[in-house]
Parts: structure tokens; C-alpha cells; sequence
């Protein structure tokens, strides 16, 4: 078995078999596709293809590239039918990064406004008749549905034929439907005053684990006609490995590099967003450091001397190190996991090295 890579080589892992680019490649054939159809409709839609081209320009491509060695752990070769099938996630994965944007009102997105800051902004450019936010919400709800949309034609077109098909595509349904539960259980923990961490690691298990890693996984182990002792060492990997990315963008809200993750730091501090780390800190905190927290949450005017001050309550509450142990613990279980003879060799090797760098996230 091939030695795991550096850590500091996150891209490098996504570009094995120029997948990350191969991708990208793919998102934007399958937009371009669809321009001819918009324009026929109208011109004035270009500006929803041109929204979408600029925010599906970024991204990690994590979900396909998880869809993608799934295929492989199971024994697919490499091809054009997994390639658009893989990207199919980029399409769903933009409908639900609009439509939460939306909801937790952010300005921001990959380092450019949120599709809703676009469409209202537009708006008020032309001086239309209305209130230009409510515009932007109708904007971006039917941006993201367009997304959905589209990424139903992709893995449907993407050449596979049944039973495969009729597997992945039960599979793909379910994840979608998991995917919104998680969606509206991380709505109601945002309006509870006591979100507890169990519940919240329930929103985490549906909202992010399963749908970024776990489901991806078999997905594209079903296009292959993968065995049930496949599906499981893989969600044996996945699913702790999906909680670790979760809890890592949790820190990263926080903490972390706006010309990295394309938002400002404290973030989700400013949302009121509840996260294991949120609620850890809050549960060892008392006094003067615990109301500033507490009292802090959704606070969109936050100033950063505050966002400082609630890092620090952060870090000297233990809450930060009690998550990276977290992290590591999942990651740990996640790497043992994936090391069986049946699964390709290849795809070890990729497997064990995204779960460092969707974990890491140093790039």
C-alpha cells in the first residue's frame, strides 16, 4: 500500500486521475448546455446562468470525488458514465448551498455575494418596482431549484443502465430526502434556545455526514454493482468521517481564513449558528464569558474586537481541543475502516488521503 500523502497536498489527493478538473470541466459543459434552452426562453435569463457560472466556478468537488472512488472501491474502471454521474452532486450540492444561504441570510459565498445578494442587488441596479430582498430570495429559491433540476438530468443521462441505475438513482432519492430532513432539523435547533449536542449531532448525521460523504460513497459503489460487504466497510469510513469534515467547517466558521474558506471569520458566530463547538464551549462556560457567548449568537453586527473575544472564550474553555479530539477520534475509525482486501487498491490510497485532507482542510 502506497504511503498517505503530505497533508499540505489537499488539492493533489482531489486531482488523482485529474478529477478536480475533470469535474469543473463537466460543471461547466452541463451549464453551457442549458444556455441555449434559457435564451430561446428569454435573455434576461442569462443572468441566472451567469450567477450560477461564477459560484460553480469554486468549490472543492469533494462530494463527486467521494462518488467517484466509491465507483472505484468497488471495482469500476474509469469512464465518462462516473464522471457526469459524480458531477450530478456538484449540481445538488449548489442548490442546497443557495437555498441555505437564504436561510441563514449570508452575504457571502465562495468569496462573491450569495446568490440572493445578487439577484437583489440587481434589482436595485435597475430601479424595479418592489422590495428588492424579497426579490433576491425569489431569485435564489429558483436558482437553487433550477440546480435540482439539473442535477436530475446528469445522473440520468450520465449512461449507466439498469439495475445500476435504478440502485444509485433509489440511493440518490433517499439522500436527498435525508439531506432536507437534516436541512429543516438545523432550521428548528437555530430557533431552539436549548439546542442540546445530541440533537445537534443528529443535524450534523443528515445534514452533512451522510449527504457528503457517506451517500456519495454509495452512490457510486452502486454503479458499480458493488456487494452489501462493500456498502458497509464504506459507510464504516464515511460516516465517522462525515461527522469529522462537519466538525471541522464548525471550527472553521470560527476560526478560519476568509481567502480560504470565502467567508469572514466568526461567521457562523454572527448566523447563530448551534455547533458542537458552540455548544461544548457554552456547557463548560459560566459567568460573564458564558452571557457573552450566549448573548453573542446571531448577532449580525458582531465587530471583530467581539469575534476575538468569543474565540478566545472559545479556546480557554477546552471546547476547541475537546472537538479536534472528536475530529481525530472519527477520522482514526474512519482510516482503519477503509483498509480491506476487497476494496481496490487504488482507491484505499485516494480514500485514506481524503480523509486527511476533508478533515485537515488546508486548501
Amino acid at each position: 500500500m502506497q504511503k498517505v500523502i503530505d497533508t499540505a497536498q489537499g488539492l493533489k489527493v482531489l486531482e488523482i486521475n485529474g478529477l478536480r478538473t475533470r469535474v469543473a470541466a463537466e460543471v461547466a459543459s452541463s451549464i453551457n448546455s442549458h444556455i441555449s434552452i434559457m435564451d430561446e426562453v428569454n435573455p434576461e435569463l442569462s443572468f441566472l446562468t451567469e450567477s450560477l457560472s461564477q459560484m460553480m466556478a469554486g468549490g472543492k468537488r469533494l462530494r463527486p470525488a467521494f462518488a467517484y472512488w466509491g465507483f472505484r472501491a468497488a471495482g469500476g474502471q474509469d469512464c465518462e458514465e462516473i464522471l457526469k454521474a459524480a458531477t450530478a452532486l456538484e449540481f445538488l450540492q449548489a442548490c442546497a448551498l443557495i437555498h441555505d444561504d437564504v436561510m441563514d441570510e449570508s452575504d457571502t459565498r465562495r468569496g462573491n455575494p450569495s446568490s440572493h445578494r445578487q439577484f437583489e442587488a440587481l434589482h436595485k441596479q435597475n430601479g424595479w418596482l418592489g422590495d428588492a430582498k424579497q426579490f433576491g430570495i425569489g431569485g435564489a429559491i429558483l436558482l437553487g431549484d433550477l440546480c435540482l433540476s439539473w442535477a436530475d438530468e446528469l445522473l440520468m443521462n450520465s449512461g449507466f443502465e439498469n439495475p445500476k441505475m435504478k440502485s444509485a438513482k433509489d440511493l440518490y432519492d433517499l439522500m436527498r430526502t435525508e439531506l432536507l430532513a437534516g436541512q429543516y432539523l438545523d432550521l428548528l435547533e437555530q430557533a431552539k434556545s436549548n439546542a442540546s449536542i445530541e440533537n445537534i449531532m443528529q443535524v450534523i448525521t443528515y445534514k452533512s455526514a451522510k449527504y457528503t460523504i457517506e451517500r456519495p460513497l454509495h452512490m457510486g459503489a452502486l454503479l458499480a454493482g458493488a456487494d452489501s460487504q462493500t456498502v458497509q466497510t464504506l459507510s464504516d469510513y464515511g460516516l465517522p468521517l462525515g461527522i469529522a469534515f462537519q466538525l471541522r467547517d464548525d471550527i472553521l466558521g470560527v476560526f478560519g481564513d476568509e481567502k480560504v474558506t470565502g467567508k469572514p471569520a466568526g461567521d457562523d458566530l454572527r448566523e447563530g449558528k448551534r455547533t458542537v463547538l458552540v455548544a461544548t464551549a457554552l456547557s463548560k462556560t459560566s459567568g460573564a464569558d458564558h452571557e457573552l457567548l450566549k448573548n453573542s449568537l446571531g448577532d449580525k453586527n458582531l465587530s471583530a474586537e467581539t469575534i476575538s473575544k468569543l474565540q478566545d472564550i472559545l479556546n480557554k474553555s477546552g471546547a476547541v481541543d475537546e472537538v479536534e479530539q472528536i475530529i481525530e477520534k472519527n477520522r482514526t475509525i474512519a482510516l482503519e475502516a477503509i483498509n480491506r482486501e476487497y476494496i481496490d487498491e487504488e482507491a484505499v490510497f485516494a480514500l485514506s488521503n481524503l480523509a486527511i485532507a476533508a478533515t485537515e482542510r488546508n486548501f
